[in-house]
């Protein structure tokens, strides 16, 4: 009862997931090209453009850019075909080609148009095949046959509807609905059989099969035709195709077939018949209903579908299993035992049996996180959220004792009867005992989550994210720690990972990968395998060794790298796997990569997984074209010019470029990015950017070379494509204006030399006057100083002759007024006769004229002329009269005059009345003023 009970809960836990591993592709939508859902035919040219026939026109995809052309009639085009340089296309009412012309656009020309007879009515073109040198155009009551050649037309009529038309190996089918398979011989159909089933059922396309023609129908399947029987073709793919109806198929490269459905996307099968894959809307195509199956020069199958354009990488090295509805969840880990795949995932632990198309199934005994898949001693370990756990199939035995989620179980080398387990609460020992492992202790001494950790010559390193790396010393039964030293380098350091690789220990984090140095107790960056962390591109230090491949793998932002060492030289290479941006990754810190078979491994994603298969890797080359020049100017005005040209000169107005590129890669999951150069402006190489365009806008006038390069995942276009323009001067720069403006600075300059002439002759000139006036003022100046000087000089002179009068007039007042107290003493004395004499001598000296000379000499020295002038002015004074008014011109008083004429002063006062009587002076003018104003 309790097995019955638990194998319902079982069913009823366990979870179908419906999925399965699909190529990579890429959905073109409306949004991206620009014109109608509906695509009919697709074709690829000789330079790998791929062209599409469009509701509303000839689509052209250079792999970056869209390009539409509108239909040449305005109807729709069904069918296009790449033949040589031409482009041939078929639409309601016309079919032609369309050729590039200069500029390399496409231009159109009618074929129809020159037929000699008429068109049906309402007659369209689906289908276009050529065959040597001549091009057939089927509608669906006539196939025209045009001779390349003789530029003649052959047609082939029907009264019944020609669904299709075929080449098979240089002959050319069609069926004619209830009349059977016809071949064209010789430009005129012959029946090839008219089988019943033929007759029911419409053919999708012929093949050539082991030197039978295998037809295919709609609805019932292949068929071999062998003389003139059909034979059903006995394939595991039968019944399936009994419920689809097939619209479209192709054989491809590898001999297996795409069929096209009306409303049910594609089905591969082998050559063998057997089912390879399924592919509708549920698996990533954005349409059920195939209008169109193309594959293209890299065996990419592209469809044209009645709603969208898909490309499918069928040779792509990823293969992806996507969990769109959230039912597995992210995967942590991943594990192949004993035929079955298991994957670990936040959700829980699934498995399938490998390398089947058949669902995953929970396992519901486990249905927490589950972080490790480890087999060990060929037993599968499960580290999951809740403990450890044994896996056999679906069959979940847990380790009993083990309470904490376990990250991870490693081997240890030096007993194998031992594992060590690294738990949320630190480490652990499992033992296995008569083939059953359980639990036999915790390690004693260390608590941290060991969620990194290694055992290495002896010791256990941990490396934790946000508490460094310890090396742990452990006793020789593993019980207990006897020391634990961390690292003094390193501390926190999120994302970072400890890895054992061969006989080396490696931490890896941001600044690159550390190799441990036992004797130095140290980590020391090693140079080579720190190319495994891309620098800026650096998401994660997370190191996974792959033991089955002796490989050690590593993430980036843009590659997925892995180091391998060369089994013939031994010496380690490191390869860079690009990882698009578009494919799933994930979770940051808890990347994860197993190895399955040959070169296949399994990528862990947060919505499933990527299979990877390195055998699929292939190195390419890619080239990069300028496609498309834009050339306008700041009003919005546009040229056309010649893009085939050597050089471009442009006007200066135009002075806004854009350039269009690509790269012709229709990888999925390979970016393309570009860098560009623009010489004359920027010599240095741009950013990478993603946009395959760029602009310049208002440059100045000069020479420049556009140069472009592009990286294709990490792959470097293999040349830098170029485009040298010219924008010319604007027309005030040109060389009439410089030649004109040169002329007006000439004229200018000798205008302006004859007018600074004259102004600096003029000027010269007032300078010269200037100079003249001022010299001649400075002369005047000059004679004005000496007569100052001489002036100075007299007025010196008369300062000093007038002291020296002044002196010598003071001298004989002096002497005067001595001898005349000499006398009056004298006069006292009582020896008269002596006396007498003595007075006489006296007297002679008070009126001796040589003092009057003297002093006459001396005053006028001081003051020139002045007893001419009185004495002409008054000629009635006489000599005593000029003595007098000489003493009074001096300025003298009376009581000093009196004794300079040796009379009283009272005596002086008669002779200045008498005076003042001969000048005629009014009683009220003063005597000394009018002397001393003559």
């Amino acid at each position: 009862m309790r097995f019955s009970l638990a194998n319902f809960l079982f069913f009823l836990a366990s979870i179908f997931i419906n999925a399965q591993e699909h190529p990579p592709i890429k959905v073109y939508s409306t949004k991206d090209y620009k014109a109608e859902t509906q695509n009919w035919s697709i074709s690829q040219a000789a330079n790998n453009y791929i062209y599409v026939a469009n509701n509303r026109g000839l689509l052209e995809f250079n792999g970056a850019h869209w390009e539409l052309y509108p239909s040449p009639n305005e109807t729709i085009i069904r069918s296009v075909k790449i033949i040589d340089d031409s482009i041939y296309t078929g639409c309601n009412g016309d079919f032609g080609y369309w050729k590039k012309n200069k500029n390399e656009a496409l231009k159109y020309t009618s074929l129809s148009k020159t037929l000699e007879t008429p068109l049906m009515e309402d007659e369209e073109f689906w289908n276009i095949i050529n065959i040597d040198d001549y091009i057939l155009f089927q509608s669906l009551k006539r196939i025209y046959i045009f001779d390349t050649v003789n530029e003649t037309f052959k047609i082939i009529n029907s009264d019944s509807i020609i669904y299709k038309v075929f080449e098979v190996d240089g002959d050319i089918y069609f069926q004619m609905t209830k009349e059977g398979l016809f071949k064209i011989e010789k430009g005129k159909p012959k029946l090839v059989s008219n089988h019943p089933i033929l007759n029911k059922n419409r053919l999708v396309n012929v093949f050539m099969q082991n030197g039978k023609l295998l037809l295919e129908t709609e609805n019932d399947g292949f068929y071999i035709f062998d003389e003139s029987s059909l034979i059903k073709w006995d394939i595991p793919a039968n019944k399936t195709l009994s419920d689809l109806s097939v619209f479209r198929s192709l054989k491809l490269h590898d001999g297996s077939y795409i069929l096209g459905t009306r409303s049910n996307g594609i089905l591969h099968i082998s050559a063998n018949g057997e089912i390879i894959l399924r592919m509708d809307v549920v698996n990533g195509l954005s349409n059920n209903t195939v209008h169109w199956i193309f594959e293209d020069a890299e065996h990419n199958i592209w469809l044209a579908l009645e709603n969208g354009i898909n490309c499918i990488n069928m040779s792509s090295p990823f293969r992806i299993y996507n969990d769109d509805k959230g039912k597995i969840g992210t995967i942590y880990t991943s594990a192949v035992h004993k035929g079955f795949m298991y994957v670990g995932t936040n959700q829980g632990l699934f498995y399938k049996p490998y390398d089947s198309k058949s669902n995953f199934v929970n396992i519901n005994t486990v249905q927490e996180a589950v972080w490790s898949l480890t087999i060990i001693d060929d037993t599968l370990f499960c580290g999951h959220d809740t403990g450890t756990s044994i896996i056999n199939t679906k069959k979940v035995t847990k380790i009993e004792g083990i309470n904490q989620g376990t990250w991870n179980l490693k081997p240890i080398p030096v007993n194998n009867d031992l594992i060590l387990q690294g738990s949320y609460d630190g480490l652990y020992i499992l033992q296995k005992i008569n083939g059953n492992w359980g639990l036999r202790n915790k390690i004693e001494g260390f608590d941290l989550s060991s969620r990194f950790f290694e055992f290495y010559k002896g010791y256990i390193f941990v490396s934790h994210e946000y508490k460094g790396v310890f090396r742990l010393t452990v006793d020789d039964d593993f019980k207990k720690i006897i020391e634990a030293d961390k690292n003094p380098i390193f501390d926190r350091e999120k994302y970072s990972s400890i890895i054992a690789y061969k006989d080396d220990l490696f931490l890896g984090f941001k600044t690159g990968v550390f190799k441990y140095k036992l004797e130095n107790d140290t980590f020391v960056r090693d140079s080579i395998l720190s190319n495994l962390f891309d620098g800026e591109e650096y998401t994660s230090g997370r190191l996974i060794s792959v033991t089955e491949t002796n490989t050690l793998w590593a993430f980036s932002s843009r590659n997925l790298n892995h180091l391998s060492v060369s089994s013939l030289s031994g010496v380690p290479k490191i390869d860079k796997i690009p990882l698009s941006k578009a494919l799933p990754r994930a979770l940051t810190g808890y990347e994860n990569i197993s190895y399955l078979e040959d070169e296949k491994y399994l990528i862990g994603t947060s919505s499933g997984y990527i299979l990877l298969d390195l055998e699929k890797l292939k190195e390419k080359t890619y080239n990069i074209s300028i496609n498309n020049i834009s050339v306008s100017s700041l009003k919005g005005e546009s040229i056309e010019f010649n893009r085939a040209a050597e050089m471009g000169d442009f006007e200066n107005r135009f002075k806004n470029l854009s350039f269009t590129f690509n790269v012709i890669e229709f990888e999925k999951y390979l970016d393309t990015e570009y860098q560009y150069q623009l010489i004359g402006l920027q010599n240095d190489w741009s950013n990478w950017f993603s946009e395959p365009n760029a602009t310049f806008e208002n440059l100045p006038y000069g020479n420049y070379t556009f140069k472009i390069r592009a990286r294709v995942g990490s792959t470097m276009s293999a040349n830098t494509a170029s485009y040298s323009f010219i924008i010319q001067r604007p027309w005030l720069l040109s060389n009439i204006m410089i030649a004109t403006y040169i002329l007006i600075v000439l004229l200018f300059s000798l205008l302006m030399h004859n007018i600074y002439k004259r102004y600096y002759r003029k000027q010269r000139e007032r300078l010269l006057l200037k100079a003249q006036r001022e010299l001649e003022l400075k002369e005047l100046e000059n004679k004005q100083q000496l007569m100052r000087f001489n002036n100075d000089k007299l007025r010196q002179d008369i300062e000093n002759k007038n002291n020296e009068l002044a002196i010598s007039t003071m001298s004989l007042i002096k002497k005067n007024e001595f001898l005349n107290s000499i006398k009056k003493e004298l006069q006292h004395a009582d020896d008269e006769r002596n006396i007498k004499r003595v007075i006489k001598i006296i007297d002679r000296n008070l009126n001796n004229t040589d003092d009057w000379q003297l002093f006459e000499e001396a005053f006028n020295n001081a003051d020139k002329d002045f007893l001419k002038k009185i004495k002409t002015e008054h000629p009635s004074l006489t000599s005593n009269d000029l003595r007098l008014c000489a003493y009074l011109r001096l300025n003298l008083s009376s009581k000093e005059i009196a004794p300079l004429l040796n009379i009283s002063p009272r005596s002086v006062e008669v002779k200045r009345y008498r005076l003042r009587k001969k000048l005629e002076l009014e009683h009220e003018a003063s005597l000394t003023d009018y002397i001393l104003e003559i």
